[in-house]
């Protein structure tokens, strides 16, 4: 039992920071049905971002409190990142709005390199230590440990998921994104500003990809040029599973993905003496990718476009 718990733990906090970044995807394909693969790489703008940000503070701030650094470090990831998917969303994917699906997403691999190649510029190729901020002893949960970190991440997502629900559910803008979604033509003649709401959309992405992109950082301690990339394409995989294009689709599949991963490589690993274990994991998350394209193509709560925001 006490396996099986900290499995669960673990799947939740990499369900969590899945589902963050399946909002990005969703958002965006419910209103443009596009694919942006460079919201990874927003993801690593973020985590680097708030890296930089945390390592220039901390020797003016001696003693500063790890929480304050992290929250700062967050906070000016968040407007970088948006910034960063406001210009790729007017520069590469506006233009293309009418153009054939497969020049979109061409482009969208494109500015995923582009990223990639000005982050190795700017921060070099190395594996860069993203430090430990907050009081990382572990707290014990019927016989599983969990960090304050992990916690954290946990708390963080289910209160901005639900934030978001509110957002789209219950608020103006949200009614302007699921008009946009259902016939931007319409919406513009009932007063909406397509363009206006899809950039917002970009926006709202964008600040999820660097709130989870920090909470990556922190919680493997680590960020570099590349980070976005597997991530990104999980998260995109849990997209696919709960239903692209559904919000509450992409949130219950970040976190089915996160869960399959972590009891798959707990017990599976065991039962396969380690073959199949957390060095393999990412063999769960694929498997789980091509039996929903061959068995559920609109995944388990499927597409409604009515709900897509």
């Amino acid at each position: 039992m006490e396996l099986l718990w900290q499995q669960i733990i673990n799947g939740l906090v990499l369900g969590s920071m899945y589902a963050l970044i399946a909002l990005g995807y969703t958002m965006v394909y419910g209103i443009l049905n596009l694919i942006n693969f460079a919201h990874g790489d927003v993801l690593m703008v973020g985590a680097l971002t708030a890296l930089s940000t945390i390592l220039f503070l901390q020797p003016i701030f001696v003693g500063a409190p790890g929480w304050l650094l992290l929250l700062v470090g967050v906070l000016v990831a968040i407007p970088v990142c948006i910034v960063v998917s406001l210009i790729i969303e007017r520069v590469a994917y506006r233009p293309l709005r009418n153009a054939p699906r497969l020049a979109p997403l061409i482009t969208a691999i494109g500015v995923s390199i582009l990223l990639q190649t000005f982050a190795m510029i700017v921060w070099g190729r190395n594996f860069l230590t993203f430090p430990t901020l907050l009081d990382d002893r572990p707290i014990e949960i019927f016989g599983a440990t969990i960090t304050t970190t992990r916690a954290l991440v946990i708390g963080t997502s289910a209160v901005i998921m639900i934030a978001l629900m509110v957002l789209v559910n219950r608020t103006k803008l949200g009614r302007a994104m699921r008009a946009t979604a259902e016939n931007p033509r319409v919406a513009g003649l009932m007063g909406v500003n397509p363009n206006y709401v899809i950039a917002l959309t970009f926006a709202i992405g964008a600040g999820l990809a660097a709130v989870a992109g920090v909470m990556w950082a922190a919680t493997y301690s680590t960020a570099h040029f590349f980070m976005g990339f597997t991530p990104g394409l999980k998260a995109f995989t849990a997209a696919v599973l709960g239903g692209i294009g559904n919000v509450p689709g992409a949130m219950v599949g970040g976190l089915l993905l996160g869960l399959i991963e972590a009891l798959g490589a707990g017990y599976i690993g065991d039962l396969t003496n380690g073959i199949l274990g957390s060095h393999y994991q990412d063999i769960f998350a694929f498997l789980v990718l091509v039996g929903v394209l061959i068995f559920r193509p609109s995944g388990l709560l499927g597409e409604r476009v009515a709900d897509r925001a």
